[in-house]
């Protein structure tokens, strides 16, 4: 991975870090004001307000894992047994939003939104699920090269003994 393409991804990061920073802040605040302004019951909106900061949490926890991962790339170091703790992290945080999402539909489910609507975050849950697995597809993927490195590590020992 280029120079240029870490620096970009990282400055993207960044700004994402910093944009869910400040929707934690500012617009969290907001969200709850206008829901108690729309007549919506305590119970639903608390529980909507924390769906939302919790799932903010998951994209900082992503966001932070692949920063590390991009560290590990610069470094040489991504085929090695420390990058599946972040990877790991990922999954679970991708897992929990498709959770955090669909639990957004079961909130809405039995109020005056239009079931089409609720169907359409059921698919939206269902993506993001589908993303979580396409993550444990790559986990697999990077298991496998972590298992070729050591196996040409050791090749290469061999044959440096040999010579």
């Amino acid at each position: 991975m280029g120079k240029l393409a870490v620096l970009a991804l990282r400055l993207v990061i960044g700004v994402v870090l910093a944009g869910s920073l400040f929707v934690q802040v500012w617009m969290v605040p907001l969200l709850s004001a206008d829901l108690e302004q729309a007549g919506a019951p305590e119970a639903a909106r608390i529980a909507f307000l924390v769906i939302v900061v919790l799932g903010i949490l998951c994209v900082q926890v992503v966001a932070v894992c692949v920063w590390r991962l991009l560290t590990m790339v610069r470094r040489g170091t991504v085929f090695s047994n420390g990058a599946f703790k972040f990877v790991d992290i990922i999954f679970w945080a991708v897992s929990a939003a498709a959770g955090l999402v669909f639990s957004i539909a079961v909130l809405l489910a039995p109020g005056d939104v239009a079931p089409g609507v609720v169907l359409l975050i059921c698919g939206a849950a269902l993506m993001v699920g589908g993303v979580a697995l396409v993550i444990l597809v790559l986990r697999t993927l990077l298991a496998q090269a972590v298992a070729r490195d050591v196996e040409a590590t050791g090749l290469r020992a061999e044959l440096d003994e040999v010579i």
